[in-house]
């Protein structure tokens, strides 16, 4: 066996498409072309690259698994070339199910491969449904160098890496579908300092960067060296085809070569993953725009700016839908908001089609008062008027509810939360004003929309209303944004007690009042669109809660 000295390794960090085989592919032959020009010996793929992740029940149709088989087949036959080997992830059937594997294909052969081992049930994963876990196995032979490759999962507990040392492993490399949510990096390396330490082997974490349904996946791949030193950071929400050089030194591999991007944290990471995920499902789903309506508020103003910094200021349709109750400041505001981004605005009137519902059900409301139904009356009157649109002429319709809405169930069914899709769904009202004051500030690098200000300071200085009686306000029906987002933040992604938050020094009467919204509105959430997972639990894939459910937390201390 030859022993090699030093190893040019190329990171693909790409954007597939879910359930798109044939792109899958091309996509990696490209990579692995622009990779060969760069004197690369190994490409290095992310989790089920060929197929996309996660592909959920896809795994279990026979033709998705037979198409898989079709692309590896392919691949394996493109590197009879003598060129860079692939490390690529796809399903692999056995005769007891599937696995989700990562195989070696290298001098027109399928050199090695391996199984994941440690199969996520928890939060957004469920691979315990379509997978079977594999066994733990040592590392795999690459001309000369002995590379364990745990998947994912793996690094987070330590038996798969323990058993990879033990049997003689010099580097990990780990391809990763690892969704993104708020400070996951810190997680991230945290993680993989703690395998290096047990490990003393160089770690590398190769990530897919892509929007899938609610799920962003924000790339950021990186390296460790065996001292825990950075060795590379790729950048992150973005695709990038990378060469790394490393060199052997003494018992030890080190990255001579390696990029050291700059990655935005906090609400800057927030922001570019509402962006990515809004791009991708636009453009995945392949439609030609969205439509919105402007309200002159903040959160439909917000979701404008996203956007337009995800697919440009031609593909973006306003729409001002007034009636009786909308004030010339909204009407200002909005007409601002439009023209600072750069994007079609029409102002479309429903005092008539609003009306015309009234006076239909009038025999049916005889002798009532006025309520909430006329209040809804206008937020679904809008909510047909914006599906038409999107129906005639193909854009989708973007909702624009934040997630202390959508917690409390302070939407209309059917009016206000039409759409396909929203990109501010885990984001808390309390985020919304931080994001545009941001907004207002910076742009991001890839952003498509223009600097400066682009929301009117108005819009975000002005008190929050729904704008469907006279003088309304948003905390006429709810405590005060600030309590609100930080009750149903114990409630939601921490679960706290009722009496634990009210220790914390809230009301109790607020925060019961808080819970019972939170689990009314559950038939709400169930039939909202999806949106952008930026929180470690969103109302989706992470949360699951009965519709039907007696349960309520009283607060006494120790309740359960």
């Amino acid at each position: 066996m030859t022993v090699t000295d030093k190893l040019s390794i190329a990171i693909a960090q790409l954007n597939p498409v879910m359930g798109d085989i044939s792109g899958n592919l091309a996509k990696a032959r490209a990579a692995r072309q622009q990779a060969a020009l760069a004197g690369a010996d190994l490409v290095v793929f992310t989790e089920l690259f060929i197929c996309g992740y996660p592909p959920e029940d896809l795994v279990l149709k026979p033709a998705f698994l037979d198409a898989c088989e079709d692309a590896i087949a392919d691949l394996t036959e493109d590197t009879k070339d003598g060129g860079p080997a692939l490390l690529m992830g796809t399903p692999w059937r056995v005769k007891a199910g599937v696995h989700n594997a990562v195989v070696l294909l290298d001098g027109g052969q399928v050199a090695g491969r391996r199984f994941k081992v440690e199969l996520p049930n928890y939060g957004p994963f469920d691979e315990k449904r379509v997978f079977i876990p594999g066994q733990l196995m040592g590392p795999l032979d690459f001309r000369g160098v002995r590379i364990g490759v745990p998947i994912c999962e793996d690094i987070w507990e330590p038996d798969v890496t323990e058993c990879l040392t033990e049997t003689g492993a010099e580097i990990l490399i780990v391809p990763n579908g690892s969704p993104y949510w708020r400070c996951k990096m810190d997680e991230r390396l945290n993680i993989a300092a703690l395998r290096v330490a047990e490990s003393g082997l160089p770690f590398i974490y190769a990530n897919q960067v892509c929007g899938q349904d609610e799920l962003v996946f924000d790339g950021a791949s990186f390296a460790l060296h065996a001292n825990s030193s950075l060795a590379f950071q790729l950048p992150a929400f973005e695709e990038a085809v990378v060469l790394t050089e490393w060199r052997r030194e003494g018992d030890t591999w080190l990255c001579v070569d390696g990029p050291k991007a700059h990655l935005e944290e906090g609400d800057e990471a927030d922001y570019r993953a509402c962006m990515l995920g809004l791009r991708d499902y636009v453009n995945k789903n392949r439609f030609p725009g969205i439509v919105l309506g402007l309200s002159g508020g903040i959160d439909s103003a917000i979701c404008a700016a996203m956007a337009v910094d995800a697919l440009g200021p031609d593909r973006v349709h306003a729409i001002m839908l007034p009636y009786r109750y909308t004030s010339e400041e909204s009407l200002k505001d909005a007409a601002n908001c439009a023209r600072a981004l750069g994007i079609r605005y029409d102002v479309v009137p429903i005092a008539e089609p609003v009306e015309g519902f009234e006076k239909a059900l009038a025999p049916l409301f005889d002798g009532t008062n006025r309520d909430l139904t006329e209040e809804n009356l206008q937020s679904r009157t809008r909510g047909t008027i914006l599906m038409s649109v999107s129906n005639k002429f193909g854009p989708m319709v973007v909702t624009t509810g934040n997630k202390s809405e959508m917690s409390v169930g302070y939407a209309t069914l059917y009016g206000d939360m039409n759409g396909g899709f929203n990109p501010i769904k885990d984001i808390y009202k309390t985020q919304v004003f931080r994001l545009c004051h941001l907004r207002n500030r910076w742009k991001p690098h890839d952003a498509l929309g223009p600097s400066g200000e682009v929301i009117p300071v108005n819009i975000i200085t002005k008190p929050p209303s729904a704008e469907l009686r006279e003088d309304q306000k948003d905390e006429d029906s709810l405590p005060s944004y600030e309590v609100l987002d930080a009750v149903l933040e114990r409630l939601v992604e921490r679960e706290l007690r009722v009496s634990d938050i009210v220790a914390e020094g809230y009301d109790q009467e607020v925060v019961a009042r808080v819970q019972r919204l939170l689990y009314l509105a559950e038939y709400k959430r169930r039939q909202a669109a999806p949106g952008v997972k930026v929180t470690k639990k969103n109302f989706g894939r992470d949360r699951r809660y009965p519709i039907t459910n007696g349960f309520r937390d009283n607060g006494e201390a120790g309740a359960t």
